[in-house]
Formats: structure tokens, sequence, C-alpha cells
């Protein structure tokens, strides 16, 4: 992939209906393109995806990273992409009012 993407709406159309579900998107950009379309998909930028009928994205499930950025050395390609998945399921789930069960733990055989 060049980083351009020729579908631009369909694709932003197909995430904010895919961030209604328990899903989070990791995409590396690889070599010197311009990846201006995919910054555009992780919406990082604080404004969420809005699709072609006007609906908006429950939350952000992309998290782009250039590797170009990633090659200074300062962190790692996986903990770049990993960096905001805690955030994007803990928004899913809060969203939701999913709460975690409470801790059960068994008893000590003797």
């Amino acid at each position: 992939m060049d980083g351009v993407l020729t579908d631009l709406q369909e694709t932003k159309d197909a995430l904010v209906r895919a961030s209604d579900l328990p899903l989070s998107i990791l995409i590396v950009g690889v070599g010197g393109a311009d990846f201006t379309q995919m910054e555009v998909l992780d919406a990082d930028n604080g404004r969420r995806l809005e699709s072609s009928t006007g609906r908006v994205a429950t939350h952000d499930i992309v998290q782009f990273v250039p590797m170009r950025e990633v090659h200074s050395g300062q962190i790692s390609v996986v903990q770049a992409l990993l960096e905001e998945l805690p955030r994007q399921f803990l928004t899913y789930m809060r969203g939701r009012d999913i709460k975690p069960r409470p801790l059960h733990v068994a008893p000590r055989s003797a």
C-alpha cells in the first residue's frame, strides 16, 4: 500500500460502523509515502470520524503509526501501536456501561 486510499469515504463509513464493536485497528505505515489520509483515520486530533450520512464514530478504533517516526529509536513500533489500546478498550466498555465482574478468589485447600 502506498498510503493513498482511493475510497477514503467508504473507509470512513466502514470504520464508523465498526466503532460500535469491541475492535481496534492497528496500521503501520511503511516507506516514505504521504500518510495524511491514514492520519485522518486515526482520530488523534480529537475529532471522531464521520460517515457520509453524518453519523459520528462512537469512539476512536484506529491506531496509525508511520514506521519512519519509530525509526528514531525512542519507542518500538509495538509500543507505539499498543499505546492507545487500553483507552480504546475502556472507552468501549464505559460507553456501554459494562463493568468487570468482582474478583472471586478460590479458597485454598489445607
